[in-house]
């Protein structure tokens, strides 16, 4: 257990250099996403390929990447970097998506990034250093999300087995995976206990997958033997490549190629700032990286990347914008690579590998429709996990700042977003509920209306 109890405090005192390139690497981000080349949200993508066309302003599709990143921003970025001093890219790239499609003039694009890049390096130091000498502490309390936020993520793979393959099978990869993080924790103390679970769950999930699709595909190319229909099974597949939406990736895909160049500066730029270690690509990893566990961070965000694959690649090739972390393969190799000159050059060819390969993905995932199931079962399953963690760790965390009362704050503010729609997203609602009840225990506190809890 104690690999996932965290110091009493976190430090976001970055060295110049490396305040000096994550300002830089906001300012690329921002460019390339004025360029409507990429951006960081899943869920603007779909929107870029109008903006691109000239079908949607800048301004409107300014308000539609603020409306669906603010709440990523402050209700989730902010705080897991305050609680666990490590950077996300919920703090670093929602914003510059933000910032870069909002300027209007190329020029400014990165001087609005390098400047939101300079208020993240140079002023939330500042902000967790006024936070921690406050007489209730939430930002040290925050720490308490790291527990619930590392073991439950662990059942990811779980669940998503069990939504598309069943009770069963999902029952039996819950056994493996408790008897694995058991056998850990048990056999190597001090190596994150879900480690090998998650492993085996991914692992798991992808066999189902393949070996549904190919016993589909045995059996459709059995069925068409025996109706003498091979032959025009060709010919329909070769009349499928006039499909409108081939044509489209086709040309998305050559859009994003033009500017190879520049996407191997950004996987350089990505790949180094996970190479500092002063990065983490998710909410666990943030605590991994934050404890120096590199190679169990680096596993973890292996193993999201499953889930993102087709997502990141169908909405690259309809849209033609591709994602500022591109399959996100940059952090877990970023995390283990020696220094930052081989970090560049890996994340460079890594990115220009990514490119190059758009359109063939999405050509093989055409063809493994479990496979691609199986992505969109891992989302949902990696933001259901979360959402109960971090709901969970956020309750523990107004425990130790304020016992019931902050319990009282934090849960009803949590339930209070519900009952209003959700204006904050249901992810970031916890923790920011947090943060907020923390501000109000110090103000009850200077009014002598709050006694804090004795640590």
């Amino acid at each position: 257990m104690s690999s996932t109890v965290l110091a009493a405090s976190t430090s976001l005192d970055f060295s110049l250099t490396q305040k000096l390139f994550v300002i830089a690497l906001c300012a690329l981000t921002a460019f390339i996403s004025h360029m409507a080349l990429a951006v960081f949200n899943d869920g603007v993508r779909p929107f870029m390929l109008d903006f691109i066309q000239g079908r949607s302003k800048r301004t409107a599709t300014t308000a539609v990447s603020f409306g669906l990143s603010a709440g990523f921003i402050f209700g989730l970025g902010a705080p897991m970097a305050l609680s666990s001093g490590v950077l996300n890219p919920w703090l670093l790239f929602l914003p510059t998506d933000i910032l870069g499609i909002l300027a209007p003039r190329k020029w400014l694009a990165p001087l609005l990034g390098g400047a939101w890049g300079a208020v993240v390096v140079f002023g939330l130091n500042g902000a967790n250093d006024v936070a921690h000498d406050l007489p209730v502490d939430f930002l040290t309390a925050m720490q308490q999300m790291s527990t619930p936020i590392l073991f439950l993520f662990t059942l990811f793979p779980v669940l998503a087995i069990t939504k598309q393959f069943g009770r069963l099978r999902g029952g039996l990869a819950a056994v493996l995976e408790l008897a694995l993080v058991i056998m850990t924790m048990k056999l190597w103390p001090n190596v994150f206990a879900g480690s090998l679970a998650m492993a085996a769950g991914v692992l798991l999930l992808i066999g189902f997958a393949v070996r549904k699709d190919l016993l589909q595909r045995n059996a459709d190319r059995a069925a068409a033997l025996a109706a003498g229909e091979e032959t025009s099974g060709t010919g329909q597949q070769g009349a499928a490549g006039d499909d409108p939406m081939a044509s489209l990736f086709s040309a998305s895909a050559l859009r994003l190629r033009r500017y190879l160049p520049l996407f191997m500066v950004l996987g350089a730029g990505v790949c180094v700032l996970a190479q500092m270690h002063i990065f983490g690509g998710g909410e666990a990893t943030s605590f991994l990286i934050a404890k120096g566990q590199y190679s169990e961070a680096a596993q973890v965000d292996f193993y999201r990347v499953f889930g993102f694959i087709p997502l990141i690649a169908t909405t690259a090739l309809a849209s033609g914008a591709y994602g500022i972390a591109g399959f996100t393969l940059v952090y877990p190799i970023g995390y283990l690579l020696p220094n930052p000159v081989l970090a560049a050059v890996v994340g460079a060819v890594v990115f220009a590998l990514e490119v190059l390969a758009l359109s063939s993905i999405g050509r093989v995932l055409g063809k493994l429709p479990s496979v691609r199931d199986s992505s969109e079962h891992l989302r949902s399953a990696i933001s259901d996990t979360l959402q109960l963690a971090i709901l969970f760790g956020s309750l523990l965390a107004a425990n130790v700042m304020g016992g019931g009362i902050a319990i009282l704050i934090v849960g009803g503010l949590y339930l209070l977003n519900e009952a209003m729609g959700r204006p904050v997203v249901r992810m970031a609602a916890a923790p920011a509920a947090v943060i907020v009840g923390g501000v109000l225990l110090n103000i009850l506190y200077w009014l002598d209306l709050f006694t804090p809890v004795k640590g």
